[in-house]
């Protein structure tokens, strides 16, 4: 990605202040990332027609902010402390290029802010806003890190599609040794007196080497206690994954615990890879459910780079969920990304989603109280958050420029 640095800017700033004592940069960067999209069986808003209940839907960008990449505008900065110590900083905020309207929950600063220190031989300490380790270190070796968001898990149960961001989070990235590179998490929940409530944590390995690469680890979010009252959403340190029918019903989970692996190889102009995770949303008394909803998933995909400038894919999912009800997800996808330049790139991907059994849904009751019910299973692609009948099939065409 080409950056515009402002390296000569800041050292004449600091050393107009009497503060340049090293080498310092600034890089300003960012993506814009957006696409005409059509979703085909959609409760979704937005202008679509009805035909026999069945809603269609054209719109300018979509919910997820993004396809390949979430569009973003951020800032990253180095400090050389001699020795091979530096100290680092990023901000980062996503943002929805057809409106303008910032991402994350309206939050300035919603995908990245942390401050650290980095060291070529120790490895890397920060401190802030960050990914846990398994998006860092395993997501690299999925599909996603190709064609984003219409490859992802349904629901982007297992934060497949790098949903979640973890707050007042403390991380630890090891140097790489052998190929072998370890990264480890922990957020502080913050409650007085119940040191445990709120808190996430979550720890990676993963081996690259030459053609082939493999990544596991695990991540757990504990959500709030509350004082006697039924829990009404989701506050942990680590922000929701719940981005579909499959999993809002289970908003009310006491934690989330997601396990993941994957691997690719490259052969030639070929990229092969496979994934799998087991994403488990346990109750307790103030959860609007009574039992642990497990959902396993598992992934295939294959990319071949027909020329330098055109990469295209295939991939398919499965996903069975278990224990507090019973649903089986079909999905299917299929993307292809073409470079105009450097930094500039057009591409169109699809997904077919096929979905069965039964889920849990929240309702509002008239006194605005909320319960849950079981309802059948409902389609919904990825991390978009368009929830469909018991099939969808969506189409992106889209427009990438990085700066």
């Amino acid at each position: 990605m080409k950056r515009l640095s402002l390296s000569t800017l800041s050292l004449s700033l600091l050393a107009a202040t009497g503060a340049a004592h090293a080498q310092s940069s600034v890089t300003l960067y960012g993506v814009i990332d957006t696409s005409l999209s059509f979703i085909h069986n959609t409760q979704g808003a937005g202008q679509g027609s009805t035909t026999g209940g069945t809603r269609n839907l054209w719109v300018l960008g979509n919910n997820s902010f993004g396809n390949l990449s979430g569009s973003r505008f951020g800032m990253k900065g180095n400090e050389d402390l001699g020795g091979g110590l530096s100290a680092i900083f990023t901000l980062e905020g996503g943002f929805n290029p057809s409106t303008g309207q910032s991402g994350q929950g309206s939050t300035l600063f919603g995908r990245q802010a942390f401050v650290g220190l980095s060291s070529n031989t120790a490895g890397t300490l920060t401190l802030g806003r960050q990914y846990d380790p398994l998006v860092d270190l395993v997501q690299p070796l999925t599909e996603d890190n190709y064609f984003g968001s219409a490859f992802a898990t349904v629901g982007d149960i297992d934060n497949y599609d790098n949903s979640s961001r973890t707050n007042n989070a403390i991380k630890y990235l090891s140097p790489t040794i052998a190929g072998f590179q370890f990264e480890g998490m922990y957020a502080l929940g913050g409650v007085a007196g119940t040191t445990g409530s709120n808190q996430s944590w979550a720890a990676a390995l993963a081996y690259n080497n030459g053609p082939i690469g493999i990544a596991a680890g695990y991540w757990f979010s504990d959500n709030a206690n509350t004082l006697g009252a039924p829990r009404t959403g989701w506050t942990s340190t680590s922000s929701n994954t719940f981005d579909g029918a499959p999993n809002l019903g289970y908003v009310t989970a006491k934690s989330l615990g997601v396990a993941r692996v994957a691997g690719q190889y490259v052969a030639g102009p070929f990229t092969m890879g496979l994934a799998y995770s087991n994403a488990q949303y346990k109750p307790d008394a103030a959860s609007l459910y009574g039992s642990t909803e497990k959902y396993n998933t598992g992934q295939g995909w294959l990319n071949y780079q027909a020329t330098s400038a055109l990469l295209a894919g295939v991939g398919y999912s499965y996903t069975k969920s278990s224990g507090d009800t019973d649903a089986t997800y079909h999905q299917v996808s299929v993307g292809a990304d073409y470079s105009l330049s450097k930094r500039t790139d057009i591409y169109v991907t699809a997904a077919y989603q096929h979905a069965s059994g039964e889920t849990r849904a929240t309702v509002t009751n008239p006194d605005g109280t909320t319960t849950t019910v079981v309802t059948a299973a409902q389609a919904s692609i990825g991390s978009y958050g368009y929830n469909g009948t018991n099939t969808q099939e969506l189409v992106n065409l889209g427009l990438r420029h990085k700066f």
